[in-house]
Parts: structure tokens; C-alpha cells; sequence
């Protein structure tokens, strides 16, 4: 651990004091260093869900929910949705600084030597049903890279932890890309190297082998604002999940296997999918009304979804640039009267209007738009959750590979406060009445 001490708490019990050293990071609240507070006082915290407990100290990513703040390596994340691409953001949040012009043709040339897959697992796909869910597959296939390159798994050597890191962020676009098509029964198609990063997870997603496909330029910049805001989002469940992964020493590969799995769940990365069926079920703005009532009513089990956030208590900063991107991607389109973005933008309005939700602080998320831009770019719903692991897995390496490299690192072992039965004694069978 880099960070010294500027000061000290002290906790008592059962007649005993501990003194606890209280740590203070760049930016965000001082934390208490508990670490020797079992051997001193003999008691462990308590903490469900580790939601005001700091778990490791990291570089990369720091959010003030409060204020709504979201920097990546100390850059605010609209300057970089506005000014870089996708791979200069990976590269920074891989590397600490934005990368020259030399570092960043240099890193594109790299991603771009890795976006091929074994074709030994083109056979995968055919293991699993036509109508799995691709993220299964997306689950299956990452874990699956392991037994294909060997001479990236030692996550001790570092020139193994970088080829691994390429790896993965070249071929998760692939494998996205062909889990769609195998639930299509369409061909897969090949990545092309002279296209971007964004453009290339298009082509794969869309191209036919039958004729030519040309990617729009507005639409590739919108699938690269995507990505990048959902590049990190510093400790939530998925990126826990891969630090906790990584630390019994698992291959890497497995590490995002895991990551995926847990963003898998419905309350981490399903919410622009649920903002979907929201306002399928709303209808029209006539129904609004009706709905916002609903939503009020605690014990109608109606929520709103793509408002509010676990950590961001003010606005969601990543929520106006996709608001901004959401617009660009209908009018390259040309879809002027999108009843879903119409239903969207009265919600939004109407909520924003109401002292209930203005008072609890529930503004729009990243969610909210998201998922009215890929409906319109033909991403079906099954793909919004496969799309945010592609971005999200720059990220998860980034936080695998800086644990990894954190000295004195090792595994990670929760506790808990054991509420089961007290020690008894077995009572054979036959005198169990």
C-alpha cells in the first residue's frame, strides 16, 4: 500500500482500545484501516454488500455519487466521450496516461494482431441451443480461451499479463459479435483489421458475406461513446468479482469468465434492457400518469427504471452525453417519430417535475438512453448485457492487472457473522424419533 497514515481513530471495547490508522487517498472520503482490529479487540466488522468499506486501494477509476463525478485516471469521463476513442481510453486506464500518437498506433496495431479467434472454437457455438441467451455463451466461450492460449495464463509473468490483456480486449468484439449471429443462424463473419474498433464490432454484428456492408461514421462514433461509458465504473459487483477471482491466482481468462457471470444478473448489467420493457409497458404518454402513481405507491411493486443509481446520489454524468448520443443516432437514421423516445423524454420530464422523485434525488442514469440507441442500431435486447461486457472488460482487466501487480496482494477471504446453531451433538438415526 502506497498511502501513509495523516492520522488516527480510536474504537473501544469489552475494556480494550484499538488505534486504527485512518488513510487519505487523491480525491473522496479518509478511510479507518481496520486490518488489526480482530487481533486487538477481537471483533470483526460488519458490512453487508462491503457498501462503506474499501476493499483495496486502485488508480484507476474515482466516483463522487454526491456530486455526480466520474474520472478515469483523473479525467472527467465527458472529455473523454467527447475527445478520445475507445482504445485510447483502454490504453490509459491499462497504462495511467493517455498514449501518444506513436503509443496509440502502436496499441491499435496490437489489439488489431489479436482479434482472430482459434477457429477451434467455432465449434463452441454449436454445443449450445439456437435460442441460448448469448450471454451464456459469451460466459462459456472467454472461459473456454484458456484452453486455447496457453502462453498467457501465468499471471506472475508480465509480458503473459499483457498478452492476455490484449487478448481479451481484441476478441471479446468477436465473440459478442458471433454469439448474435449464432442465435440469428447467420454466418459468422471475420474481423477486419483496416476498420476501428467500433466499426469492426459492427461489420461483424451486421455485415453479410452476400454483399457488401459499409459502417456509418455517426453510428460507429455513438458504439464508441458506448463503450467508453461503460469502460469502468470503479468497484461494483463484476469488477469485485474479477479482483476476488484473480486473487486465488485463477487464469485471467477465467477472471473475466467471472466478471461476466456476474454482470449477468439483472440489477448490475440488465437495467438498459429493463428501461425497454418499462416503456413497452407504459404504452403512450397517457399512460404516464398512471404508471408515475404506481411507482409512488410502495406496495404496487412498480419501479422506474433507469432513474437513480446505487452510487450517484445527484445526476448520472454519463446519462447527457448518451441523451446527446441518442439524438444523433435517430437523426442518422432518420427516425423522427420514435414512440419510444417520445415516451421517454415525457417520462423524463414529468419525473423531473415531481417534488416525489426530485426530493429522493432519482435523476436519469446511463441506462435510461441506452437502450433506446441500440434498439434503433438493431442490437436486439439478448446483446444489451453482451455489449456492456465488451466495453466493461477493459475495465475488469485494468483492475485484475493493477491487483496483481499490488504488493504483498493476496487472497481474498470475507467474514461473517455467523447466526446458524450452536455446536450440538449428533443424535444417530435411530434415536431421531
Amino acid at each position: 500500500m502506497s498511502v501513509t497514515a495523516t492520522s488516527n481513530a480510536t474504537i473501544s471495547y469489552d475494556g480494550k482500545t484499538a488505534t486504527l490508522p485512518v488513510l487519505t487517498g487523491t480525491l473522496g472520503p479518509a478511510v479507518a484501516d481496520i486490518r488489526k482490529l480482530q487481533s486487538e479487540l477481537g471483533v470483526f466488522t460488519y458490512d453487508p454488500a462491503y457498501g462503506t468499506t474499501a476493499a483495496c486501494e486502485s488508480k484507476i477509476t474515482f466516483i463522487d455519487g454526491d456530486e455526480g463525478v466520474l474520472l478515469h485516471r483523473g479525467y472527467p469521463i465527458d472529455q473523454l466521450a467527447e475527445q478520445a476513442s475507445f482504445l485510447e481510453v483502454a490504453y490509459m486506464l491499462l497504462n495511467g496516461e493517455l498514449p501518444t500518437g506513436a503509443q496509440n498506433d502502436a496499441f491499435v496495431t496490437q489489439i488489431k494482431q489479436h482479434t482472430m479467434l482459434h477457429e477451434q472454437l467455432r465449434h463452441f457455438f454449436n454445443g449450445y441451443r439456437r435460442d441460448a441467451h448469448p450471454m451464456s455463451m459469451l460466459c462459456g466461450t472467454v472461459g473456454a480461451l484458456s484452453a486455447f492460449y496457453h502462453d498467457s495464463l501465468d499471471m506472475h509473468d508480465a509480458e503473459q499479463r499483457e498478452l492476455a490483456a490484449m487478448r481479451l480486449i481484441a476478441k471479446l468484439p468477436t465473440l459478442a459479435a458471433w454469439s448474435y449471429k449464432y442465435t440469428q443462424g447467420f454466418p459468422f463473419v471475420y474481423p477486419r483489421n483496416d476498420l476501428s474498433y467500433a466499426e469492426n464490432f459492427l461489420y461483424m454484428m451486421f455485415a453479410m458475406p452476400s454483399e457488401p456492408y459499409t459502417v456509418s461514421p455517426v453510428l460507429s462514433r455513438a458504439m464508441d461513446r458506448i463503450l467508453i461509458l461503460h469502460a469502468d465504473h470503479e468497484q461494483n459487483a463484476s469488477t469485485s468479482t474479477v479482483r476476488l477471482a484473480g486473487s486465488t491466482g485463477a487464469n485471467p481468462f477465467a477472471c473475466i469468465a467471472a466478471g461476466i457471470a456476474a454482470l449477468w444478473g439483472p440489477a448490475h448489467g440488465g437495467a438498459n434492457e429493463a428501461v425497454l420493457k418499462m416503456l413497452a409497458e407504459i404504452g403512450t404518454k397517457e399512460n404516464i400518469p398512471d404508471f408515475v402513481a404506481k411507482v409512488k405507491d410502495k406496495n404496487s411493486g412498480v419501479k422506474l427504471m433507469g432513474f437513480g443509481h446505487r452510487v450517484y446520489k445527484n445526476f448520472d454524468p454519463r446519462a447527457k452525453i448518451m441523451q446527446q448520443t441518442c439524438h444523433e443516432v435517430l437523426a442518422e437514421l432518420g427516425i423522427k417519430d420514435e414512440p419510444l423516445l417520445d415516451l421517454a423524454v415525457e417520462l423524463e420530464r414529468v419525473a423531473l417535475e415531481d417534488p416525489y422523485f426530485v426530493q429522493r434525488k432519482l435523476y436519469p442514469n446511463v441506462d435510461f438512453y441506452s437502450g433506446i440507441i441500440l434498439k434503433a442500431m438493431g442490437i436486439p435486447t439478448s446483446m444489451f448485457t453482451v455489449l456492456f461486457a465488451v466495453a466493461r472488460t477493459v475495465g475488469w482487466v485494468s483492475q485484475w492487472k493493477e491487483m496483481i501487480e499490488e504488493p504483498g496482494q493476496r487472497i481474498g477471504r470475507p467474514r461473517q457473522l455467523y447466526t446458524g446453531a450452536p455446536r450440538r451433538d449428533l443424535v444417530p438415526l435411530a434415536s431421531r424419533g
